[in-house]
């Protein structure tokens, strides 16, 4: 509260009331200085009284009410007449908070903006409403900062697929310098005519952003992003894959991509047994070998440790699907009469149950259609056709092209082999794209050349579309694969806006976002430093013989 002011300010009373604790003070009797002219004054016009609010003491708001002099200004030439006393640190004109904690509010505007800090700030017991807090964010200044000699650019969403921003940074120090409406060459151009010095400029390979840093700075030195470099190349490889797809199928495939599996594999298939099926085969088995070497019914079931009917179920069954289909004899059913007549029916083609039940209905047939149903099902199960794995996708192919050969499966590995081996195009795009890797991640730009007339000389339209593209920005690709500058530090800036835009719920607009961006960069890099200073402090007072 005051204790730092006791030499400025005499404390008089401190009470509670309404749930706020009220301190009552007034200056002492010092000379103070006109704010204009400066010079010295004892002579007291009148008094009033001034109510500020300060930072809680335990779970209560502070209130000082602050008794000050306005005084007679003694120069006759100084136009002002009489002004207030302020007492530094305490107090600022018109101000109805204290220095300290008005910062305290700043920086939970800052971090937290409108409504989110109002709920923070009545936690630490400090009751503020949202609209005071976005007018302390908006009234703070921007952080200062000196033209860069790397600038990085880029764009970003304030509303995805509408509304589009240009975020402009120090590729340098990762300081963000400003946020700017829309994303055309013009208003790059006229920031970079407005703030004239940058040598080097990262970017994107947007073709709006090529001709505004050559509009607005054209003795500038223009870097395209490798990444994005890299991006578009699986956009042409995406592509390339997609015009070859019927290499993606395997060759016993039909025209849908859908490989039939014979009798013979659905035998196989079918051979997998659940437990309580070969619980049952090897009960079944294990009492019938019993009784072939002549022990009977209740020595087995002693033996076993079964119970007698169980033996006795097993001993009937002749096979062991009679045990699994509950049945040991087959019982007489209504549609035994009309068997042959279905089984001639199904084999001249005709498998519609609702028809056949139709037709036994008109000779004499009285039992329900689900008999008929069930009795036709293990017919159906022979002529159902069952499809193998699908075959990969072209999105999927893609990514096993763009990707290192080592960060695949084993089982991708294989498959990927498969269709490179079949298709001698995609094999050939992969050489280009493991080349293009190559030159991108050694930074040898001076292979880039040969590396175009390699792409041109093979029969893949979108690789030749994306050579050309190279080709005219070649200026820029070739710095941006032969230099150290990238939009990297740009990018985590795009995710800091994203970052901001979430915690607004996407309603605040570009000139709020745009302070809070400046302002919480500049505050993380103060926090940077401060956390420095600290561990140097701390290295010093250990020693030398703690170093290390």
């Amino acid at each position: 509260m005051l204790f730092p002011y006791l030499d400025l300010v005499l404390v008089e009373a401190i009470f509670p009331a309404d749930d706020t604790v009220h301190v009552v003070a007034r200056t002492r009797d010092v000379i103070v200085r006109c704010p204009d002219c400066a010079t010295p004054s004892e002579r007291v016009h009148s008094t009033y009284e001034r109510h500020l609010a300060d930072g809680p003491v335990g779970e209560q708001p502070v209130q000082i009410d602050l008794s000050v002099r306005r005084l007679y200004c003694e120069n006759a030439a100084c136009p002002r007449r009489t002004f207030a006393e302020q007492v530094d640190g305490l107090t600022v004109r018109y101000a109805r908070r204290t220095p300290a904690f008005h910062r305290v509010l700043e920086t939970v505007a800052v971090a937290l903006a409108g409504r989110s800090g109002a709920r923070f700030a009545k936690a630490l017991h400090s009751f503020v409403s949202r609209m005071t807090l976005l007018r302390l964010v908006m009234a703070m200044p921007d952080p200062a900062w000196a033209v860069p000699r790397v600038l990085g650019v880029d764009d970003f969403a304030t509303r995805r697929g509408q509304h589009y921003g240009t975020v402009l940074i120090d590729c340098e120090t990762g300081q963000p310098l400003d946020l700017l409406p829309g994303r055309d060459a013009g208003t790059l151009a006229a920031w970079l005519r407005a703030h004239p010095g940058s040598e080097i400029i990262c970017r994107d390979r947007a073709g709006s952003y090529a001709d505004g840093a050559r509009t607005g700075a054209p003795q500038a030195v223009q870097v395209a992003d490798p990444f994005h470099l890299l991006q578009n190349l699986g956009t042409a490889v995406e592509r390339c894959v997609r015009r070859h797809n019927a290499c993606l199928k395997p060759p016993d495939a039909d025209a849908n991509g859908i490989v039939h599996i014979s009798s013979a594999d659905l035998e196989n298939a079918t051979k997998e047994m659940s437990p309580i099926e070969a619980r049952l085969r090897e009960r079944h088995a294990i009492v019938h070998s019993l009784l072939d070497q002549g022990h009977g019914i209740r020595e087995i079931a002693r033996e076993l440790h079964m119970g007698g009917n169980t033996v006795r179920r097993a001993a009937c069954a002749h096979t062991p699907e009679q045990m699994l289909n509950g049945r040991h004899q087959p019982r007489p059913s209504q549609l035994d009469p009309f068997k042959p007549h279905l089984d001639r029916r199904w084999a001249e083609g005709h498998t519609n149950a609702i028809r056949l039940h139709a037709e036994l209905t008109e000779l004499g047939y009285q039992g329900s259609y689900q008999i008929i149903s069930d009795y036709l099902r293990p017919r159906r199960r022979q002529r159902i056709r069952i499809v193998g794995p699908a075959p990969p996708g072209v999105r999927q192919v893609t990514g096993w092209m763009m990707r290192h050969p080592d960060h695949l499966r084993n089982a991708d590995r294989e498959q990927f082999a498969d269709i490179l081996s079949r298709c001698p195009e995609l094999a050939a795009a992969e050489q280009l794209v493991r080349a293009f890797v190559e030159i991108l991640t050694t930074r040898s730009g001076q292979h880039l050349k040969d590396w175009v007339s390699a792409a041109q000389a093979e029969d893949l339209p979108a690789l030749h579309t994306f050579a050309n593209g190279l080709e005219k920005d070649w200026d820029a690709v070739l710095k941006g694969l032969t230099t150290r500058w990238n939009s990297g530090p740009v990018e985590g800036r795009v995710n800091h806006i994203k970052m901001i835009k979430r915690q607004m719920f996407g309603r605040a607009k570009l000139p709020l976002l745009r302070k809070r961006m400046l302002l919480t960069a500049a505050q993380g890099r103060a926090a940077r430093q401060d956390a420095a200073l600290i561990e140097q402090r701390h290295e010093l007072e250990r020693g030398p013989d703690h170093a290390g």
